[in-house]
């Protein structure tokens, strides 16, 4: 990225005479690196909060009853992570965190599962098969209730900001299946299974049933949301302060022991969290990103595609896998431009809600435990995001075209 943003702008430099090029790179290259700290710095009270639940959790075995409820599922997806081990507790809530639209949640748990699994992986700078799985599916994303979409048509005016809820939930829920499908291939995991399939269709049950009554009920979306997921969470912290009490922990002495980990993963993530922002800016600031939709946009018009407001919305699943807030600005654009009941309003905010930020997630994740060498994550994770954007845009055309 930093290499095409150089030849970019030289180009520019030399046959359009912007002077001011290198200064937008300079300037976006700065801005990006006091962004990542920033980002690492506003995480680091989150990761101290959650970490600390976390621990009181593990003293007062509420983890390991979690872990108990998921070890069936969890121990065909995740062969080599035993079956009370505590990371399967973790993976369980920041799933479950992410199916809420909870991502102040769903990022510590995910890092606490992470730590967790290192501890069992060989190649320390290396990720596990395990580690691979656990970050694809977060990846995909699946989300039941997008609130952070929600808001934003709301915030701008949309008739029925919960229109998009059913698109959302079909095409995260295809990112999710190619995800899992592709690393279950590679790692030779037989899916095909009666549990596996016992807990899918559980899912599957689950999400009809809610998908049923919100659209009986579209208006109590938002509700439905703020409720179910904000009592959940805090049901969960209750639930693990009375098991601790119950056990005799001094769940305050409990939660600043797992709390002190909160700072040094903050800390930890930096490095990498500054260098993937730091390379997507200057790609954005020199042009190239606008270069790469343009060309695009051409390409679908050369073959006769006559459908365009996809092309027009293009810009959201381009900058998705990148930046969660750099996509949420491109789907305001759409909106500024389009307006907030078009088409490309509607096949914009179901791509944003489709998939999760792969490379932020990469950085962040494998950056807490030091792995080098991410193997096929980032291939699989990608390929996911484009079956969520695909599938946005065809079922998008099919709900509201």
């Amino acid at each position: 990225m930093f290499l095409i943003a150089f030849v970019v702008a030289m180009s520019k430099l030399i046959f359009w005479h912007d002077i001011d090029i290198f200064k937008h790179l300079v300037d976006a290259l700065f801005s990006a690196a006091e962004t990542g700290f920033t980002i690492a710095i506003g995480l680091t009270g989150m990761l101290c909060l959650w970490l600390g639940i976390m621990k009181i959790g593990e003293d007062g075995g509420a983890v390991r009853l979690l872990t108990k409820l998921v070890s069936p599922l969890f121990s065909r997806l995740f062969p080599e992570v035993p079956k009370d081990h505590p990371a399967v507790g973790a993976m369980m809530m920041n799933f479950s965190a992410n199916m809420l639209g909870l991502d102040n949640a769903a990022t510590p748990i995910g890092l606490k599962a992470m730590g967790e699994l290192q501890k069992l992986n060989p190649e320390k700078e290396k990720a596990s098969n395990a580690q691979i799985m656990f970050l694809v599916l977060n990846t995909s994303g699946l989300t039941i209730i997008p609130v952070s979409v929600f808001a934003l048509l709301a915030s701008n005016g949309m008739s029925s900001p919960s229109s998009v809820f059913l698109p959302i939930l079909m095409a995260t829920f295809c990112a999710s299946i190619v995800g899992l499908v592709v690393v279950s291939i590679k790692q030779r995991i037989n899916i095909l299974n009666w549990v596996v399939l016992s807990y899918l269709g559980g899912i599957a049950l689950l999400l009809g049933g809610l998908l049923f009554y919100i659209q009986r009920h579209p208006e109590q979306s938002d509700v439905i949301s703020n409720i179910f997921g904000n009592t959940l969470i805090f049901s969960i912290i209750a639930g693990f302060i009375l098991m601790a009490m119950r056990k005799k922990v001094n769940v305050y002495e409990s939660f600043v022991e797992g709390a002190k980990d909160g700072f040094t993963v903050a800390i930890k993530i930096i490095p990498y969290l500054v260098a993937m922002l730091a390379a997507i800016a200057v790609f954005r600031a020199s042009g190239s990103l606008d270069a790469l939709l343009d060309g695009v946009k051409a390409a679908a018009l050369f073959a006769g595609i006559a459908a365009s407001e996809w092309v027009d919305a293009l810009p959201i699943a381009m900058m998705k896998p990148l930046s969660g807030s750099g996509a949420r600005g491109a789907l305001q654009e759409v909106i500024n431009t389009f307006g907030v009941d078009s088409l490309q309003t509607k096949i914009g905010a179901t791509m944003q809600g489709s998939t999760e930020t792969t490379f932020y997630v990469l950085a962040v994740y494998f950056g807490s435990v030091g792995i080098k060498n991410s193997r096929y994550a980032a291939g699989v994770g990608l390929l996911a995001d484009a079956a969520g954007l695909i599938a946005a845009i065809i079922i998008s055309y099919i709900f509201f075209s």
